[in-house]
Formats: structure tokens, C-alpha cells, sequence
């Protein structure tokens, strides 16, 4: 079956391999940017793939730069993705968090296409995190589309304007928009050195349930967020403060005497995966600012945990 390398080349040739994988990674590492979630991401991937062949073989032949053609249709489904997700998420058990990941070759910058455009402001290493996903999903539909599109794969704002049906000035504005709401609201700030620091002091806090040692690393208006998804018991609401964290923290470890602690690559930066009999039940992603913890997000839905289930080297 012929992909998109083979309309761009104008060769019957089959493209390489590496030439595949790269196209569909850079619509995956997209989608997840825009939807939050793997499983949503490779819908839109399949779906993109499906419209191209879908196409006649003159009217593939036609388009001139098929990569730019599918990212523009893939932005398209994320756009609709995204303003049918609003509406399920209202509808949530609890607090809706992004799926987390391992932040293997498939979510890193060294294989992005606009890796090196100046004109990026994002690297996909910073997008992929945590704290910025969690503000991702405050924004509009139309201010995320054009903010990852522009800030993090450098794409002009005259081929935003065809996927978001506005103006280049008004997709220069909406990514503006957001850029300022991530400005404010978006944690940590911290080195990775001392990120890591703290998450090795946070699990050994943990680990001796030494409730004034993990107290001493949170930030004083720390929030803790956890998304069960009504599979599992989680709080349905954030809980604010440094000793209602500590013990909320400490009440969920003692509940499960055989738990396992492991420091672990979560979207990117250091983080902790929690593991029963070989199994992670858990992960934990936080958001460190001046050396103490600001946020925490807690994943225990186990659809969002399928790619944890079982752990080992990737």
C-alpha cells in the first residue's frame, strides 16, 4: 500500500521505513499535544491515514507537500476531538488529568521536524509535560490547536489559519492568548538536577512515612490532583495545603503495605511510578518550583495506565 513519502517523491517506490515511522510519530507526538491522550491521539493518526487514502490517486499526486497536508488534517480531527472532549470531561468522575507516558524516542525532540526552526518558542520535551498539558486543557479548543501548531512545531500562521478557519492575524492572536494563560498558570521551574533531587526525597519521605520530612517539600499552597475516573477511589476534588497533601499521601501508602516506589521518566521529567506485585497501580507527576513541590497530579485510572501495566526497559 503506498503512504504519503510516496506522493511526495512522485516515485513508485516504496518509502523507507524510517521514513513512515517519523511521519506517523510526528502525528502522534501532535495529537497528543492537542488531546491529552495516547489512545485519542492514535484515533486521529488512523483517521488522518484513512482520509489520505481515501483519495484518489491523482488528487494524492495533486498535493504538493503531503506532510503539511496532514498535519492540517490532523489538526482538523483534533480540533473537533477537542470540543466533543470538553463536553465528556464535564461528565468525568473527578479531576480529568492527561494520560501519562514514558518519555521514550516516540515523545522526544530529536526526531521532530521543526526541531530546529527558530521560530519554535516550545521544545516537544517542554510540551510534553505535565504542568503544561494540565493548562493545555484550560484553554479554547481553537487557542490550543493554534498555540501547539505555531509554538511547538513551527507552523505558520497562514496554514493554521486553514485549519481553525480564522485569519492569520486571528491565529497569531489565539496562540498569543495562550502563551500568556501558560505564562501565568504553568509550574515549575526547576532544574532537572533538582527536580530529581526532590522526587528522591519525596519517595524516601514516602517510604519511612516521615510526615514532617514530606511536609518540608511542598510548597506551602501545593494542590494535589487525582484522576480515578470513577475505576478506581480517588479524590474527586484538588486538596490544598502541605499537611492535607502530606497526609492524604501518607493515608493512600499505608493503605497498600506491599507498594513499591520507583523513580521514573514521566512526560519528561522526573517522577514516580507505583507499583503492586510488579504492576503499577500509580503515577505521580509533580510540578517543582524554588525546590519544593507545587503541584502534584496523581494518575490511578487504569485506562490511562495500560502502557505502565507491566514495567521494564523500553
Amino acid at each position: 500500500m503506498p503512504t504519503p513519502s510516496d506522493a511526495a517523491s512522485g516515485s513508485d517506490t516504496a518509502p523507507t521505513l524510517h521514513s513512515h515511522l517519523a511521519e506517523r510519530r510526528h502525528l502522534l507526538n501532535l495529537g497528543y499535544r492537542m488531546l491529552g491522550s495516547v489512545q485519542e491521539a492514535e484515533d486521529v493518526v488512523q483517521e488522518t491515514y484513512a482520509r489520505w487514502y481515501a483519495l484518489s490517486e491523482e488528487g494524492r499526486e495533486a498535493i504538493a507537500a503531503p506532510e503539511a497536508w496532514l498535519t492540517r488534517v490532523a489538526s482538523r480531527i483534533c480540533l473537533d476531538h477537542l470540543a466533543s472532549a470538553r463536553m465528556r470531561r464535564e461528565r468525568y468522575t473527578g479531576e480529568w488529568l492527561p494520560e501519562p507516558v514514558r518519555h521514550s524516542a516516540t515523545w522526544s525532540s530529536t526526531d521532530a521536524a521543526h526541531a530546529g526552526d527558530p521560530a519554535d518558542r516550545i521544545t516537544l520535551d517542554e510540551s510534553v509535560s505535565m504542568g503544561m498539558l494540565v493548562v493545555l486543557e484550560t484553554i479554547t479548543p481553537a487557542e490550543r490547536v493554534a498555540f501547539v501548531l505555531h509554538d511547538v512545531f513551527g507552523v505558520p500562521s497562514a496554514e493554521i489559519a486553514e485549519t481553525v478557519d480564522r485569519t492569520p492575524a486571528a491565529c497569531r492572536q489565539l496562540a498569543s492568548s495562550a502563551r500568556r494563560r501558560l505564562a501565568r498558570e504553568r509550574t515549575g521551574s526547576s532544574t532537572t538536577p533538582e527536580h530529581r533531587r526532590v522526587v528522591s526525597a519525596f519517595r524516601e519521605a514516602c517510604e519511612t512515612g516521615d510526615l514532617g520530612a514530606l511536609v518540608d517539600l511542598l510548597d506551602p499552597g501545593v494542590k494535589s490532583r487525582s484522576d480515578g475516573g470513577g475505576k478506581v477511589r480517588a479524590a474527586l476534588r484538588p486538596v490544598l495545603g502541605q499537611d492535607k497533601v502530606a497526609r492524604l499521601v501518607l493515608g493512600l501508602l499505608r493503605q497498600e503495605p506491599e507498594v513499591e516506589l520507583v523513580e521514573d521518566d514521566v512526560n519528561g521529567a522526573p517522577g514516580l511510578s507505583v507499583r503492586i506485585a510488579g504492576t503499577t497501580v500509580a503515577v505521580l507527576s509533580m510540578g517543582v518550583r524554588d525546590g519544593l513541590i507545587a503541584d502534584l497530579w496523581l494518575v490511578v485510572n487504569p485506562d490511562k495506565l495500560r502502557a505502565w501495566t507491566r514495567y521494564g526497559t523500553e
